[in-house]
């Protein structure tokens, strides 16, 4: 029974933290506990950390401390084995990977990174690890820039060298291929390999994950920053030596680019600012100033007073040698890009086969589902009846960064309401690759839907005491238009609230979508994803108080929301008492919601009143309710009002560090979500899939 693997590169700079990543994220689908660990990891200075067991750890919230995720520094490692001490080295590392092992139900081991002095011998040391862990390998390859001989080269000797310690190779990824190559190399992995029932990937190179940061530059290059410490994470696909006159430098001008420069350029400091500024020029990710000339004093005084200023850094080293070294850069994945965490998942998961990796690891996994599970079934489920959403606040960042990711997972379409030159403008200055050709932008003014979706809504609205000036004039708000278009089907659901209050996005969708046939109340549910499983609260973003009838109605609605999302809905009906122990007002809206629920429903698990701590916890619960299907094990909890349930789902938010998805809407005839203003870029990527699942009922 597979229990872990290790992920070994054939050589350096094969991207095999994009390869650890993506693993994991889809380990932790199918399981509760994960662990990660590196035996051997580059020297480091006190202090310094390896960048893979920070990201992993960070990323997924692992609960490991960092000296438990590695073994030996290879300056160490080398000694023990250089003085013949095989044996005290293995043991350490099997103690230490046991350890782990105990503790959690699967163990990611990655291999040394091939990087320095004595990096020939590591292919043997990572198979002799592999062997005395029992552990099978994913092998890492990389096909940039080379031959067909010299991509297969590397793999055939890892293969050599883990078949001579008599180690199961799950699979091979040859990582960063030009996209057109993907079929080639495919064909000769499936041809010239020795190995049988095994995962073999190809994964395009992406421009965007390659590409360094400025911070890694400043890092790389010794560079002190001088200016834009908050664009620092700027991605840089190229460099420019600049020592021509600006108006030639402009002609040249290359998005994402960074300028090397003399530090005594002031002209092409100051025109590489404006260009930056302008519409009409690609926008440059930053400026290298050499020689250790600082820009003197008035131009750092203009500098210092103007918003938004691009990174600027300063190295001591001339031109030619900064632009050598600059070419020299090495781009990592770390902790602190979610940017681009957020695009190499998406990149693995689009071409790394999961299903084929889920069938090698079933045996050794947990059911249940764990929210990287729930996540990932969002997703598929998305993808199987693709679906278009509108999206009316196209000029917040958070949406921009959330349709970039949603275009490159590529499971739902979108429409951005806003002026096009605007949000494409404020696209580029965020470094964002949105294809807009995919995700048009609709400025409601100037849309040859306004008349028509203007005449809509007098006719909707007339008996209100709505005009056509009103309905003209309501048809310019990005609410209103979004979900008109909704309503008119040109968009299967919208996703609004970032910018806006819950009202602003709620109130149009009454007037214009209204409530399905059978419902009365609009209600929501959370998905909160804690540690080891998903329950549904609901309504914590609605109704104030709900009298018997509005809470059956959203126990109705919450059960049915959740069993479409993959959840098997056991209703608990919340209260202060449970069973027939406690009296009083409360307490019999509670349990006379509860019983129209039974006629209504009679074949849905359900339980009312019952409180909190016997609905989710198994002992409790049997205590309270010993002959319940609910107690103990509840996955749909319903607050019996707005006060109880709001507070509540923020409290486990944010003590537990749960992630809450939602509110997600119930109830409407069309689906239309509502963002918290302090929503995350995550939590907007989740709530379109969400809607877009929900649209498919449609």
């Amino acid at each position: 029974m597979i229990k872990s693997i290790f992920i070994s590169s054939a050589e350096p700079y094969s991207g095999k933290s994009l390869i650890t990543l993506g693993v994991s994220e889809a380990i932790l689908r199918k399981t509760k506990k994960l662990a990660f660990f590196k035996p051997i990891i580059r020297d480091k200075k006190e202090g310094e950390k390896d960048k893979n067991i920070e990201l992993i750890l960070d990323y997924f919230n692992i609960n490991q401390s960092y000296s438990e995720s590695y073994s030996f520094q290879r300056r160490e490692a080398q000694e023990l084995l250089g003085q013949d001490k095989q044996d005290e080295f293995i043991e350490k590392i099997i103690n230490d990977y046991k350890a782990l092992e105990e503790k959690n139900d699967f163990v990611i081991c990655e291999g040394s990174d091939y990087i320095g002095e004595g990096s020939f011998l590591e292919f043997d040391i990572n198979a002799f690890i592999a062997k005395n862990l029992g552990l099978p390998i994913l092998i890492i390859g990389q096909g940039l820039g080379r031959s067909l001989q010299e991509i297969m080269s590397p793999v055939k000797m890892a293969i050599k060298a883990f078949d001579h310690q008599d180690t199961k190779i799950i699979g091979v990824v040859i990582n960063r291929v030009k996209a057109e190559r993907r079929n080639e190399i495919e064909t000769a992995l499936e041809k010239e390999l020795p190995i049988t029932s095994s995962i073999l990937s190809v994964i395009p190179t992406d421009e965007t994950i390659g590409s360094p940061s400025v911070r890694e530059i400043a890092d790389q290059l010794d560079a002190k920053i001088l200016y834009g410490e908050s664009k620092i994470l700027n991605l840089v696909s190229n460099f420019q030596v600049v020592a021509m006159q600006l108006s030639n430098y402009l002609k040249y001008l290359k998005k994402g680019s960074m300028a090397i420069t003399p530090g005594d350029r002031t002209d092409i400091i100051m025109g590489a600012l404006q260009a930056n500024q302008s519409t009409t020029f690609p926008h440059i990710s930053g400026i290298i100033l050499t020689g250790g000339i600082e820009p003197t004093e008035h131009v750092k005084q203009l500098l210092s007073g103007l918003p938004n200023v691009l990174p600027i850094l300063l190295v001591e080293d001339y031109t030619f040698e900064t632009s050598v070294k600059a070419n020299q850069v090495v781009s990592s994945l770390n902790k602190n890009n979610k940017r681009k965490i957020n695009l190499s998942l998406a990149l693995f998961h689009r071409y790394f086969n999961v299903e084929e990796f889920d069938v090698l690891i079933k045996n050794t996994l947990p059911s249940g589902m764990t929210p990287k599970m729930f996540i990932y079934h969002l997703q598929k489920l998305a993808e199987k009846d693709r679906k278009t959403i509108v999206l009316p606040e196209g000029n917040d960042d958070r949406v921009l960064k959330a349709v970039e990711i949603l275009q490159k997972k590529d499971i739902v379409d979108m429409i951005l309401i806003g002026d096009s030159d605007i949000v494409k403008n404020q696209s580029r200055s965020l470094g964002l690759s949105i294809d807009f050709e995919k995700t048009p932008v609709i400025n409601p003014k100037t849309s040859d839907y306004y008349k028509e979706y203007a005449e809509a809504f007098y006719e909707l609205r007339k008996e209100k005491g709505v005009n056509m000036e009103i309905a003209c004039d309501l048809m310019t708000d990005v609410s209103y238009f979004g979900t008109m278009m909704v309503h008119k089907g040109h968009a299967d659901g919208m996703v609004s609230g970032a910018a806006h209050t819950t009202q602003h996005t709620i109130r149009p969708a009454l007037q214009i979508i209204k409530t399905k046939p059978g419902n009365k109340v609009v209600s929501s549910v959370f998905f909160m994803c804690l540690d080891d499983r998903v329950v549904a609260y609901g309504d914590c973003a609605i109704n104030p108080n709900p009298n018997a009838e509005q809470l059956a109605e959203i126990a109705i609605s919450s059960a049915k929301t959740t069993k479409r999302f993959g959840i098997a809905p056991k209703v608990a009906m919340l209260s202060y008492s449970s069973g027939d122990s406690g009296k009083g007002a409360d307490v019999e809206i509670v349990r006379e919601a509860t019983k129209i629920v039974k006629s209504i429903n009679p074949d849905l698990k359900i339980e009312g009143p019952i409180q909190y701590d016997a609905a989710v916890d198994m002992e409790v619960g049997q205590k309270k309710l010993p002959n319940s299907e609910v107690a103990g094990q509840a996955s749909v909890l319903i607050f019996p009002d707005l006060n109880t349930g709001n507070n509540t789902y923020k409290a486990v938010q944010r003590e537990t560090g749960a992630i809450a998805i939602g509110p997600v809407l119930q109830g409407l005839n069309k689906p239309v979500n509502d963002l918290s203003r302090g929503c995350t870029v995550e939590d907007i990527v989740n709530t379109i899939i969400i809607t877009a699942i929900q649209a498919q009922e449609n």
